[in-house]
């Protein structure tokens, strides 16, 4: 979805760094009943803007081969104040110039156009109900775990449900896809889990025939495209019309041109829920009028206008981060600061051919690009384009505040205010928040040695080093540091020292010993751990944590763990399992690169499964929640060392770490580590076309050039890939991983050392698998039975 390219206005995004003062300020407007209206009446509008500037940002994306030509058009207030078309929809033998009336693959926008649409009608009739099982509209699909999936997941992308269907089976036809449907397995319990899939709406395709009695294409044709007049809107367009389509990709040696391009719908003859429309920027300007007017279009309805608004509001289930419409995702309106505008307000879609299709009805704006990116070898990019035009007429309107947004649409006034309920009720208490709160009575009478750097702080920013100092009844008396030392600023062996203002010595963990010794531990009742973790397996700290659990267990010394959270969710299990025998201090159990639970879970599993014997203490966290990401909690970020600096990187770490230990940078010794992946020797544009044209969700790559201070190419220039994090709840991180580290096997032979990659990715028959140029996706597929007996193994620890 085009929101996912705009950075900080996706979902994720909008709770990040809004803070409490934010919520009471929200809140005060909300108490208060008034939302302000603008000074000077509303937002600007478009009817007299500028928008030469659209013309200079397409020639500059078609001189850079990311795209063909296009078509972009732009509607404001019921008027169109922008159409016009560039380049060309052929580029040979014979070149066929693009018009505002070439007719192009709509790919995903699909789901929208059609079939959202059509189910909404169904819905409005009383004929489906949302929150009814799909199955009991199709009672095959139930089967094989599906029978509690709804509609309403179905259309949220909250089902389960892998992303599409395996293309490697033989199945063909539209009753095979129905059987492979049938035989599908969720992925991830109903409702738990955002994943964007094709399945969930070819199967809504079905429903739709099954209720109305009508083929889906024959039912949006009678009942959406016909009433609205859109009379190029089709599944099906005629060999007539060959020379006004837009072809996409030579596939399989022959030009898609008039056939769906994408190849699930193209094995099901061309019709699907999910895939298969055809059709022009007029006709969808035509829909995106009649959305804006509530479902209407020149004394035609499709749709009420409740329905309409109901659709276009956050549907997600409670409490989760990543918001979807029915059908629609979501976005802030256009405004020149809609990326500090919560996510919501407007609706967009895009398609994996090059379209987008994004309606405002705060601004009474709609934006309709339309590309064939995938013309004629798949290489293509519409992602700049879309940003670059949506922020041209975003600069055209006025600003907006969030009171405003609500203020255009009331119905959103319920999601302003449960969010700042959860601002107010869900803060999330860390272990030494709940110590503190106990007045430390289970260290009462103890002398302490406490393990902890610069992320042991309470919720006030006090240091846990200072807490235990002043607090009555304890004596601590050491401390200890793991990996950058107890201020988190180093990235080299440490040394142990003093505490300056305590006078206490800093025994460092990450020196000359990684255990603490005997004599460390002389005069000590007991260990006290408090160190944030990173939720990826080859991050040292847990290995520290387990060293000083073995050491305590030796000594007969009890051990506490004040718990914090896993700060890339901890309902999250990702990559393959490590060997065995390939544990080391970056790997000190067989985990997968993803573990998703705490340190204080970690440690309890450790301690049973190692059979330390240790005298194990969890003072547990309170109001967390284990699909909570750190912004999520409350709780103030502070980095958890010199290289992930914000919880983007930290999102990307367990990925992007994947490939460090060969011979390329990841951005060590740059202002973004992690988000980077470069070397002398590599292409930009190639690794960056290659790896977007894979569709790795949650991510986008832009090519780009760097020269680290300090690390692995200090002061030479490297060229490589930006990435970025478009959708951390669509990621798997280490997925991601193995497709850079695949893509820097295939295009880069010679050069890139993929078998260095082992130590952090920890299987050998995943670097093999790579080395042999498997394809990324089934090297994931693989390990999901290993990570499947892991989570039941994990059960048995999970304290939350």
């Amino acid at each position: 979805m085009f929101t996912q390219y705009c950075g900080r206005c996706a979902a994720a995004w909008a709770l990040i760094g809004k803070g409490t003062a934010w919520a009471l300020l929200l809140s005060a407007l909300l108490g208060t009943g008034i939302l302000p209206a603008r000074a000077d009446g509303g937002p600007e509008s478009l009817q007299r803007a500028d928008l030469s500037g659209i013309a200079q940002i397409v020639q500059k994306e078609i001189r850079a081969g990311r795209i063909p030509g296009a078509v972009v058009l732009v509607g404001n207030e019921g008027r169109i104040v922008y159409r016009n078309a560039f380049g060309y929809a052929v580029l040979g033998p014979e070149k066929i110039p693009m018009t505002v009336g070439t007719l192009f693959d709509l790919a995903s926008l699909t789901k929208v156009v059609a079939t959202t649409t059509a189910v909404m009608q169904l819905v409005e009739q009383g004929k489906l109900a949302l929150d009814a099982p799909a199955a009991r509209y199709w009672p095959a699909f139930g089967e094989n775990g599906k029978g509690a999936i709804t509609v309403r997941e179905l259309l949220t992308h909250y089902s389960g449900l892998a992303p599409d269907l395996n293309l490697e089976t033989p199945w063909s036809g539209y009753q095979g896809a129905l059987r492979a449907i049938i035989a599908e397995k969720p992925v991830a319990a109903p409702g738990t889990r955002y994943v964007y899939s094709d399945i969930n709406f070819e199967a809504l395709g079905e429903i739709v025939q099954r209720v109305s009695g009508e083929p889906l294409d024959v039912y949006c044709a009678k009942h959406i495209f016909g009433p609205l007049g859109m009379g190029k809107t089709t599944f099906h367009p005629p060999a007539w019309e060959r020379y006004r389509i837009a072809p996409t990709e030579y596939l399989d040696g022959k030009l898609r041109w008039g056939e769906v391009h994408d190849p699930t719908a193209y094995r099901m003859g061309g019709v699907s829920g999910h895939a298969g429309l055809f059709s022009t920027a007029g006709d969808l300007a035509v829909f995106a009028q009649a959305l804006l007017d509530g479902g209407s279009y020149h004394g035609v309805r499709i749709l009420d206008r409740p329905i309409v608004e109901r659709m276009t509001i956050p549907q997600s289930p409670p409490g989760k981060v990543r918001l979807r419409g029915l059908g629609w995702d979501l976005a802030a309106p256009f405004a020149p600061n809609r990326e500090d505008l919560l996510p919501v307000g407007a609706y967009d879609h895009t398609g994996f051919t090059g379209t987008l299709l994004w309606i405002d009805p705060v601004s009474g704006t709609y934006v309709i690009i339309l590309t064939n990116r995938v013309y004629p070898f798949g290489k293509g990019d519409a992602g700049p384009l879309r940003e670059a035009v949506i922020n041209l007429v975003s600069s055209h309107l006025a600003p907006l505040t969030d009171a405003e947004v609500v203020s255009s649409r009331p119905l959103l006034g319920r999601y302003y205010a449960g969010l700042n309920e959860a601002y107010a009720a869900g803060k999330v208490q860390a272990g030494v928040d709940v110590l503190e709160a106990e007045r430390f009575a289970p260290l009462k009478g103890l002398r302490v040695g406490l393990i902890t750097n610069q992320t042991g702080v309470d919720a006030h920013g006090n240091r846990t080093v200072d807490l235990l100092s002043r607090a009555p009844g304890v004596r601590l008396v050491a401390i200890f540091s793991p990996e950058h030392g107890l201020y988190g600023d180093l990235d080299e062996k440490v040394a142990s020292g003093m505490e300056p203002s305590l006078g206490l010595p800093v025994y460092s963990l990450y020196g000359n010993v990684r255990r603490p010794t005997g004599e460390m531990l002389q005069g000590i009742d007991a260990l006290v751990f408090d160190v944030q973790d990173a939720g990826a397996r080859f991050y040292t700290y847990i290995t520290t944590m387990a060293y000083a659990m073995q050491a305590a267990a030796k000594y007969g010394i009890p051990f506490y763990i004040l718990d914090r959270p896993d700060p890339i969710a901890a309902n999250v299990v990702q990559g393959p399992i490590l060997d065995a025998d390939l544990e080391s201090f970056t790997g000190y159990f067989p985990l997968p690169v993803r573990y998703g639970m705490t340190v204080g879970e970690l440690a309890e599993m450790f301690n049973a499964e190692d059979h330390l014997g240790a005298n194990l203490h969890v003072i547990r966290m309170r109001g967390y929640q284990r699909r909570d990401w750190y912004d999520d909690t409350g709780l103030r970020w502070v980095a958890p060392s010199p290289n992930l600096r914000t919880l983007a990187e930290t999102a990307l770490y367990p990925g992007v770490g994947l490939v460090e230990g060969a011979n390329v940078s990841v951005g060590r010794g740059t202002d973004t580590p992690f988000e980077l992946v470069g070397a002398p020797w590599i292409d930009a544009e190639q690794l960056a076309q290659y790896l977007n044209d894979r569709g790795i969700p949650g991510v986008r790559f832009v090519p780009t050039a760097f020269t680290p201070r300090s690390s692995r190419y200090q002061g030479r220039l490297c060229h490589g890939v930006r990435v970025a994090l478009t959708d951390r709840q669509a990621l798997d991180a280490p997925a991601l991983g193995v497709e850079i580290a695949s893509a820097l096997t295939r295009l880069y032979p010679e050069k890139f050392q993929t078998r260095r990659i082992l130590g952090m990715v920890g299987a050998r028959w995943v670097v093999a698998a790579i080395q042999r140029g498997e394809d990324p996706r089934l090297i994931a597929a693989r390990w999901r039975r290993a990570v499947q007996d892991f989570e039941g193994l994990r059960r048995r620890y999970l304290l939350y």
